[in-house]
C-alpha cells in the first residue's frame, strides 16, 4: 500500500460514525417494510434517495477539510439568520428524535437478551451503557467501536441474505402487491424517501467528527482523503439498505402478514419470521443485527446532537466561538434526560411527536440543500476544492428532488 492510500485510510472514520447514524429505523424498519409489502419494486426509490441526497451529505466533509473549520461555521459565515434557522431545525427534533430511537433499541435489547422490564427502565440502562462509553471524550473509542459495529453488521446481514436467498423466496410467488398510487402507498413511499438514508442535517454532524478525527489522531486534512471516508460511509449505507430491502422481499413478501406500525414490534415479526422460514439457529443471526442497527444509531445520535448544540449554541453566544467537549458532555446529559423524560411522560403520544420531526425533516431538507450547497463555493474556499460539474449538476437534480418531494409530501399530508 503506498504511502498516500495509507494517509488517505487514516482518515477513514468519521464517514463510518454517518453510516452508524444513518443505519436505523430508515433502514431496518423503511427499507424491510418496503421489501415485505411490494417486494423487489421499491429498489428504484431507495437508489433515487440516495442518489439525490448525496452531494448535500457529501459537501459537509468537503467544506471542513477544504475550510478547516465545521459546518456549523460555515452556516454562520452566510449570515446569523443561516445559523439560526439551522439551529431551530436541530433543536426541533434532537430530543425526539433521541427518545424516539433510544425506546426502539432498548425494546430490542429486551428480546435479544431475554430482559422483562419496562420501556423506561430498558431505555435509562441503554442510554447509561451510551453515556458511559460517549463522556469520557475519547473519539478513538467511538471511531473504534463504530467501525466495529459496521463491520460485524454488514457480515450479518450479507450472511442472512444469502441465507435467505439459498433457502428462495419465503410467500407466494404470485401474491399480488399493493397498489402505491393511492393515498396510502403514497405516503409510504415518501416516508421511505424522506429518511433514506438520513436527514440533511447529520451532514453537521459529519462535518465536526471529522474535525474531532484530526484533531485527536493527527490525521491530516486532504480532499481525497475525505471523499474517500465518506463514500465508504455512504457505500456502506446503501449496500445496508438494499440488503434490508431484501430481508423484507424474501422472508416477508407475500405471507399474507399483516405488518406493525411500530419499530420494535416489526422488527419482532421479522425474528420471527426468519426464525419460521430457516430454523430457530437464525433467530439470533438477525436480531443481533437488528440490535446493532439500532444501537449504532442510538450512540451516534447521542453523541452527534451533543457537538452539534455545543457547537451552534456556542457560535449564537456572546463571543461567538463553538463550546468545547466540556459544554457538549453537558448537553449530552441533558439530551439523555429529556429523552427519558419524553419516554416516561409521553409515551403515548410518542407516534405523534415522531410524525412532527418527519415532517420537520421533510420541509427543511431543502433549507439545508441550499445551505450546504452554498457553503462550499463562498470565496474563502479554494477554486480546486468546489464541487465541480458532474456535482453540480448532481446538486441541481437532488434540489429538484426535494422540492418535489416537499411539495408532494404538502399535499398528501394536508390536500389530499
Amino acid at each position: 500500500m503506498n504511502r498516500g492510500l495509507r494517509e488517505q485510510m487514516r482518515a477513514v472514520g468519521p464517514g463510518i460514525l454517518f453510516a452508524g447514524a444513518a443505519i436505523g429505523v430508515s433502514h431496518l424498519v423503511q427499507s424491510t417494510r418496503a421489501g415485505a409489502e411490494y417486494g423487489w419494486f421499491l429498489l428504484w426509490a431507495v437508489a433515487l434517495a440516495l442518489v439525490a441526497k448525496y452531494p448535500f451529505l457529501e459537501h459537509a466533509h468537503r467544506y471542513t477539510v477544504a475550510a478547516g473549520e465545521s459546518l456549523l461555521e460555515g452556516y454562520a459565515r452566510l449570515g446569523r439568520w443561516a445559523l439560526v434557522l439551522f439551529m431551530l431545525v436541530v433543536v426541533g427534533s434532537a430530543f425526539i428524535t433521541l427518545a424516539a430511537v433510544t425506546v426502539v433499541t432498548a425494546g430490542l435489547a429486551g428480546a435479544l437478551f431475554g430482559v422483562s422490564a419496562s420501556p423506561l427502565v430498558l431505555s435509562a440502562a441503554l442510554l447509561g451503557l451510551c453515556l458511559a462509553l460517549l463522556l469520557p471524550g475519547r473519539f478513538g473509542l467511538l471511531d473504534l467501536g463504530m467501525k466495529a459495529m459496521v463491520l460485524v453488521l454488514g457480515a450479518l446481514t450479507l450472511t442472512g441474505v444469502v441465507v435467505a436467498a439459498a433457502h428462495g423466496p419465503a410467500g407466494d410467488p404470485g401474491w399480488q402487491r399493493p397498489t402505491l398510487w393511492d393515498v396510502g402507498g403514497v405516503t409510504f413511499l415518501l416516508a421511505l424517501m424522506g429518511w433514506m438514508p438520513t436527514p440533511l442535517d447529520v451532514g453537521a454532524w459529519s462535518s465536526l467528527w471529522v474535525l474531532e478525527k484530526h484533531k485527536e489522531q493527527g490525521v491530516p486534512r486532504t480532499l481525497a482523503a475525505a471523499r474517500l471516508d465518506f463514500n465508504l460511509g455512504y457505500l456502506a449505507t446503501t449496500l445496508t439498505a438494499f440488503t434490508f430491502l431484501a430481508f423484507g422481499a424474501l422472508v416477508m413478501y407475500g405471507t399474507g402478514t399483516r405488518f406493525a406500525d411500530g419499530g420494535v414490534a416489526f422488527s419482532g415479526q421479522l425474528i420471527d419470521m426468519y426464525a419460521g422460514t430457516l430454523g430457530q439457529w437464525s433467530r439470533w443471526l438477525i436480531a443481533t443485527a437488528a440490535f446493532i442497527t439500532m444501537f449504532s444509531t442510538t450512540i451516534t445520535v447521542l453523541d452527534g446532537y451533543a457537538r452539534t448544540l455545543a457547537g451552534g449554541l456556542g457560535l449564537l453566544a456572546a463571543g461567538g466561538r463553538p463550546w468545547g467537549r466540556r459544554a457538549a458532555a453537558v448537553l449530552m446529559l441533558v439530551l439523555a434526560a429529556m429523552a427519558l423524560l419524553i419516554i416516561g411522560r409521553l409515551m403515548g403520544t410518542m407516534k405523534a411527536l415522531v410524525d412532527f420531526v418527519t415532517v420537520l425533516a421533510f420541509l427543511t431538507a431543502p433549507l439545508v440543500a441550499v445551505l450546504n450547497f452554498r457553503v462550499v463555493r463562498l470565496p474563502h474556499i479554494a477554486p480546486d476544492m468546489r464541487p465541480g460539474r458532474v456535482m453540480t449538476a448532481l446538486s441541481w437534480f437532488g434540489f429538484v428532488f426535494l422540492a418535489g418531494f416537499g411539495v408532494a409530501w404538502a399535499w398528501v399530508r394536508w390536500l389530499a
